[in-house]
Parts: C-alpha cells; structure tokens; sequence
C-alpha cells in the first residue's frame, strides 16, 4: 500500500525499513537511549548483543528536563552497572514533541556523543510508537498518530513489513481515519483512539501515550546502528511545525529620545 506525503514531508525516507531489527554489528555493545519528547524524562542502558536492557532511571516531569537530565543518566548507568567509557553509542528521542524537551535531550545525546567519540543517532517518537504497537501485534501495519492541538495531527504510516510509507507530517483527523481504514492499521499515540472512534469502527490500539517505552528507543537505535545506510545521520529535533510561543510582529517599544 502506498501513501503520498502530505504536504512537506518531515523525516526518514519514505519507503525505508525503520524498525525492523538485527543483530548490531561493529564495536557496539552498549547503548544509551535518552528520551525526553513529552512528560518524561527517560534513560536506559541496553546491551545491544544479548539484546536486552540493563537499567534504567525514568521521572515523569512535564517540565525540568534539563535540570534533571543528567542525574538521570547517572542513575541509570549506576542501574546497569556501567560507565561512560562503557558506551558504544546513544540514542535518542528527536520528536515530534516537546518543543524544549526535545532540545535538551538531543543537545545532550550529541555533546555526549562527542566527548565521547561515539555515535548519536535519532529515533523520531512515531516510529518508536508504531514499533511498540508492532511487538503486541506482529506482522501488521501500523498508524502512529499525536495529537497537534489546532485540529491537527503528527502522524506516520508503516506497512506490515515495519517499512515507512507516509510521513512523519501534520495532517487532519480525517485522513488519518481514512489511512487507518485503508491500511487496518494497528493504531498508536495520543490520537489513537480519536481516529477509532471518528472512523466508527473497531482497531487494534497499542500505546496511547505521547511517546514510547525507553526500552523501545533503545532498540530501534541499536538497529540503526548496525544499518550502515543510516550512520553518520546526526540527530536533530523533528519539528514539524514551529513553537506556540513566538513575539508578536510590530510589537516593538519605541526608542525613547533623550
């Protein structure tokens, strides 16, 4: 199945695979994934060979990231037993999401990276919802969707074989129903149960948060790590539309004259 980008689409190539996994290759071994895009403020460490995590540290903030962040980290590489110098490689959340969030993890994941003379690599929050969804139902579509607020929505398409074929982009409510319906999409984020119920039928619905398991972010990360394609990608926030908070044209004082 095939979708169009709308508009000016953000993100990963359309049409590449994102979250099926592999074995890593290289001189990875250990990963950190920092997720800071909604309420979280979220660290793991996870053993990219065996496959599995070995620690984590996670406060539920809504604000304060970057106070914290650091302490977090801390507290999860004491949860895994490890150290800096035991990194191979970070990952983290670029978004879509928190506006200041997003730039307080990934400006952290990338200093990190080079002091550290490791790789930092991106994973967006749909893909990790779509991937979260997928583990519950296997071998099926899925339709991340967040809610924007101004009747808009944060969406991305991935067909049964985990390959992106629409977005990360802002649309409307009424053509995600319409690639949910299309596609029988599993449905994730903020807006999935919005689209169920606007489409008037029954979906499978994994997660209904703003963002995914840290374990999650992990994983994808160590799979792209071990795609060489998508090395040397540095991460940046996915901002697929500007902050709310902007000055407000010609409101500018006035030069007072001595």
């Amino acid at each position: 199945m095939h979708y169009p980008l709308a508009g000016t689409g953000h993100g990963r190539q359309r049409g590449t695979t994102v979250f099926r996994t592999h074995a890593p290759t290289g001189r990875l071994m250990k990963l950190l994934a920092i997720d800071c895009a909604a309420n979280l403020c979220a660290v793991c460490v996870y053993d990219a060979v065996a496959g599995k995590e070995l620690g984590r540290s996670v406060l539920d903030l809504g604000k304060g990231h970057a106070e914290h962040l650091m302490a977090v980290i801390d507290e999860a590489l004491k949860a895994a037993g490890t150290s800096y110098a035991g990194l191979g490689a970070i990952a983290v959340s670029v978004g879509p999401g928190s506006f200041t969030g997003l730039r307080v993890g990934v400006s952290a994941a990338r200093g990190l990276a080079l002091a550290l003379k490791i790789p930092a690599i991106g994973v967006t929050t749909l893909e990790a919802l779509a991937a979260e969804a997928v583990t519950t139902f296997p071998g099926r579509a899925a339709l991340a969707a967040l809610d924007a607020g101004r009747e808009e929505i944060h969406a991305a398409f991935y067909d049964e074989g985990s390959v992106l074929r629409y977005g990360p982009a802002v649309t409307t409510l009424s053509e995600v129903v319409a690639m949910a319906v299309d596609g029988s999409a599993i449905l994730a984020g903020t807006a999935a149960t919005q689209v169920a119920a606007s489409a008037g039928r029954t979906f499978d619905i994994g997660p209904t948060s703003a963002t995914a398991d840290i374990a999650v972010y992990a994983r994808l990360g160590a799979a792209q790590y071990a795609d060489k394609k998508r090395q040397g990608e540095k991460p940046k926030p996915l901002y697929l539309r500007g902050a709310d908070a902007k000055p407000q044209a010609g409101f500018i004082l006035a030069r007072q004259k001595n």
